[in-house]
């Protein structure tokens, strides 16, 4: 009941500032979210959350000065440039830069791949897959599909989300019987209308993977793994109880800076490990003689789309991607929104080279879905906008712009039922 209050009063200040007519009232009234209107595009004058602090920034006098280093200047590998006119010799120059900057760890070739269980639920058969990687602990994956499948599908690699929540990982966007942890129940409802997003696109024919990201679930730091002063009292036991997950969250979320501290020093950057691992998983899902090959996507909400930036950006493997709450600039980073992300994000150096949109954008002309939320308060909306526009002129550029769309949606940061089914459309769409 309060979470529906707060949405409605969110979406009345909306419809006081004029950015929809009365079927968007009617529809708050009823009750029925799904059936309210809303443009695509919201203009900077509509909405503007920070109007009382527009010319602050999070870093004081020095926020306009950092931002003129890099964001006042087209990137000097932008494929906006005029001087970029061969759309392979841009790629070829861009895509070499970033994997320079992201350093991305050879971690070998693909792993053996181990089925610790399968079994039919919910019209799906699903795989318990695990894989050793040359440091850490093992990964756990799920893998889906319809139960009736005869022959070759294709393939989505989806990605889970972050969500503050490391001690989960596949779990956060699968289902694999009626036992459910309440927790995950709970995440489901929040972000992603109570459904396991990965098990609803399966269901319309596809073959799934789902993998534990580094170092969240079956790849999390462990207690017994790190110095003793570092526990903050914690240890390994019991760790499915409610309480113990929050306390070991709360660990990791503050951790995390050590992570990526200790990541720069070795001369590598999280979103390259992120690269190394989600390319590990692309390819055991590719080797599957029940995947075609030429025919997979890749998506996910949050850190799951940030992934999909790096991994749909840098893989022309992946034939469709869908981008969802996790779409913005460099700028809104400096200005705006650094403090509400995770230090997986950063690549040191790269915005000089490419904004944030044009490393999803290197793999124009491939088909490309961004989904975002007017209230997420991960991001500003003019630069969500601005994201968008980038985009936009990437693929205008490359003679693609039917490959390329942006959609926003009324509501906080989710991925819910009404966006989850322009995102399964638009995998149809290009992949089958």
């Amino acid at each position: 009941m309060k979470n529906s209050r707060r949405k409605f009063i969110k979406y009345a200040g909306m419809a006081g500032l004029g950015i929809a007519g009365s079927r968007f009232t009617e529809s708050l009234a009823s009750g029925n979210e799904s059936s309210i209107p809303f443009p695509e595009i919201i203009s900077e004058t509509n909405i503007n959350r920070m109007t009382q602090e527009e010319n602050l920034s999070l870093i004081g006098q020095y926020g306009e000065w950092a931002t003129s280093l890099a964001n006042n200047k087209m990137p000097s590998l932008s494929f906006r440039r005029k001087e970029w006119t061969d759309i392979k010799k841009w790629h070829q120059a861009a895509d070499a830069k970033v994997r320079d900057r992201l350093a991305v760890p050879n971690i070998g070739s693909a792993p053996e791949v181990t089925v610790k269980k399968q079994y039919i639920w919910d019209g799906l058969h699903i795989e318990e897959l695990t894989w050793r990687l040359p440091y850490g602990r093992p990964t756990d994956a799920i893998l889906l599909k319809p139960a009736d499948a005869k022959t070759p599908l294709p393939g989505i690699l989806a990605f889970h989300d972050h969500g503050g929540n490391k001690y989960f990982g596949t779990r956060k966007i699968t289902r694999t019987g009626d036992d459910q942890h309440p927790l995950m129940k709970e995440h489901q409802t929040n972000y992603y209308s109570g459904r396991a997003w990965a098990n609803e696109v399966a269901k319309r024919g596809y073959v799934v993977l789902v993998s534990d990201a580094f170092p969240f679930a079956s790849r999390r730091v462990l207690m017994q793994d790190v110095p003793e002063q570092q526990r903050d009292g914690l240890n390994d036991n019991n760790p499915e109880d409610p309480k113990n997950i929050e306390k070991y969250n709360s660990w990791a979320g503050e951790h995390e800076h050590i992570m990526a501290k200790s990541l720069f020093s070795a001369g590598t950057t999280w979103p390259g490990v992120f690269m190394a691992e989600d390319r590990v998983a692309l390819d055991i899902l590719s080797a599957r003689k029940d995947v075609i090959k030429d025919k997979i996507g890749c998506g996910g909400l949050s850190g799951g789309g940030m992934r999909t930036v790096f991994t749909g950006g840098l893989d022309s493997r992946i034939k469709c991607a869908v981008c969802v709450g996790f779409m913005t600039t460099w700028k809104d980073f400096v200005l705006n929104k650094s403090f509400t992300h995770t230090w997986m994000t950063y690549v040191p150096i790269l915005p000089n080279e490419l904004d944030f949109p044009e490393i999803l954008g290197l793999r124009v002309p491939l088909p490309t879905l961004v989904l975002n939320d007017t209230n997420d308060d991960l991001y500003t909306v003019p630069e969500m906008n601005a994201a968008d526009k980038i985009l936009s002129e990437v693929y205008k550029k490359a003679g693609a712009s039917d490959r390329y769309k942006c959609t926003f949606y009324p509501g906080e940061h989710k991925f819910d039922s009404d966006m989850q089914k322009e995102a399964f459309d638009w995998f149809d769409k290009w992949l089958k």
